[in-house]
Parts: C-alpha cells; structure tokens; sequence
C-alpha cells in the first residue's frame, strides 16, 4: 500500500468543491465561501462568479461554463455578459442541487442529493437529473443514497457516481440518447474500516480506477471496480471533500481539504485548502 503527502497549493478558502481541470487551470467552487473560482499551477487565484452556495460545475463543448447551486433550483450557464439560466428544476419537484458531469455532447447530469444540511428533516432518496444542451431536463435514476460525485469513463458509455450515504460508487451504462441503464455496484465502500468510507467527490484514471475523497477517514483513495484499495491519501484532522486529476499531462492530483464539523458547515464556518500531489497513472473520462 502506497501513502503519499500532499503540498498546499491555495488556503485562505472557506469549503472548496467540485475541482474542474480546464483550460490550464483549477476550476472550483468555494461552497461556503459562495464564490466561483480559479487557481493555477503558481498558486494565482481568480474569482469567476459569486454565487450563493455554488456546487457542480462542467463545460461546454465551446468552453462556456455550466454550474448549479445548493441554494437554488438552476442550472446556469455563465456568457460574456453574465449568468443565463438554462433549465428551471423545480418542475421536477423540490430539489437540493449538488455535484454535476457535462458530457462531451454538453448534457449535463446532476445529482439531486435531497440533503439540506441546514434543515432538520431526514433526507429523502436522490436522483440523478439531466439537462439537455436546449434546457429539457428528465430524471434518469432514483433511489440513490445521497448522489456526490460523478464521472463518465473516457469512451463515453458509463456513468459512476458516489453515494455518500450509500457508501458505495455505482455504476451506469449510458444509452445514445443520454439514459442510465444497467445500474450495478462498482465498488461497496461500507466494507472498508470501522465505519466505512463516505465518499464524496471522485474522479477516474486511464486503468479505470476511482479516486474518492473519503470524509470520514480522512483520505483520498483509489478503488479499483470491486472495492480494493490501492492507494491512500492521508490528510489527517481535515474533511477530505473532492479531488480532480489535472495538469499537462493530468498526472497531479488536486485535493478540496477543509477543516470544519458539520455543525459548524451548516452555519458557514470552515477553512479550506486546495492541495495537490502527483500520481503515476493520469486522468481520464469527464469531468
């Protein structure tokens, strides 16, 4: 078993999420710090946009931006002169927005994780949404135990998403008009350690691995289908929360660690890092 450390590229921020590799740069949400931002290999950081408790983000096939909210029912598409909103999802009910994947055909699936952290009922089971490039939205998966982080395999035909509550990464098979079929069990996380993992945001290699932020235990680990683990990122005393294999050659592995308890993120209160390692086997598939 391989443990490495890695290095603090940015700090100063409040709950990093959703890290995008784009354009030579590091594209993330602060959360809890309701900004849109981005860091690039020096460390030089840029707001993009700031929104209320910003969440999934994806892109385009012409580059424009696609982001959703914790805090709002859109999903909304960043032009020169500003947001535009794309797709209205209340129709489809109430929805709590989280992570997201934009295919290369600029369909986007988002994950409806049914979890307000701030509110005081229980959760009710997610879904996964998606919204065509025209703003048509439908409901492709449900029943899914808090919906996180999600990938699409470098060929275009899976779809694996993390859930968190689940403790587990479940895999889809993608139909060519965008459906999810031949849901299955890609690794059972609930398994591993006293308490099992809960993962969070993920993203994949070119061997078909897994890199899953684990919140509970402190980590970033690399699940191989099936569920072994061969490799650990320890970040002791801090929240492992998302993780993005980006670089030239998409080898370095950028990590959303934060320092909070889930009292104090409920209430805005948190101190975040974006850190960074390098790995042997490069990144593959979306985000």
């Amino acid at each position: 078993m391989i443990t490495s450390t890695p290095s603090v590229l940015l700090d100063g921020l409040v709950f990093p999420e959703c890290p995008r590799w784009h354009q030579g740069k590091l594209w993330f949400s602060d959360m809890r710090g309701h900004k849109i931002l981005t860091v690039d290999a020096g460390g030089h950081c840029e707001v993009i946009a700031s929104v209320q408790r910003p969440a999934g983000l994806g892109f385009l096939p012409d580059g424009r931006l696609l982001m959703v909210s914790e805090a709002e029912p859109f999903l909304r598409r960043l032009d020169p002169d500003g947001l535009r909103t794309v797709a209205d999802l209340s129709s489809l009910g109430s929805v709590v927005l989280n992570d997201m994947v934009v295919d290369k055909e600029g369909r986007a699936y988002i994950g409806d994780d049914a979890f307000d952290m701030a509110a005081a009922t229980p959760p009710r089971p997610g879904r996964i949404i998606l919204v065509a490039p025209e703003g048509d939205a439908r409901v492709l998966a449900e029943g899914l135990s808090f919906p996180n982080g999600m990938v699409i395999t470098a060929d275009g035909m899976r779809l694996i998403v993390a859930e968190t509550i689940g403790r587990c990464l479940t895999a889809f098979d993608i139909a060519p008009d965008g459906s999810l079929t031949g849901r299955r069990l890609f690794a059972d996380l609930g398994v591993i350690g006293a308490s099992g993992v809960l993962p969070d945001g993920i993203c994949l290699d070119t061997e078909g691995a897994v890199w899953a932020a684990s919140l509970a235990t402190s980590e970033f680990l690399r699940v191989t289908e099936g569920g072994a683990i061969s490799q650990r990122i320890p970040v002791p005393g801090k929240w492992a929360v998302a993780c993005t294999l980006g670089g030239d050659d998409r080898r370095t592995l950028f990590l959303c660690t934060a320092r909070t308890t889930p009292q104090d993120l409920a209430e805005g209160k948190s101190t975040g890092w974006i850190e960074t390692i390098g790995v042997d086997v490069p990144g593959a598939g979306l985000p």
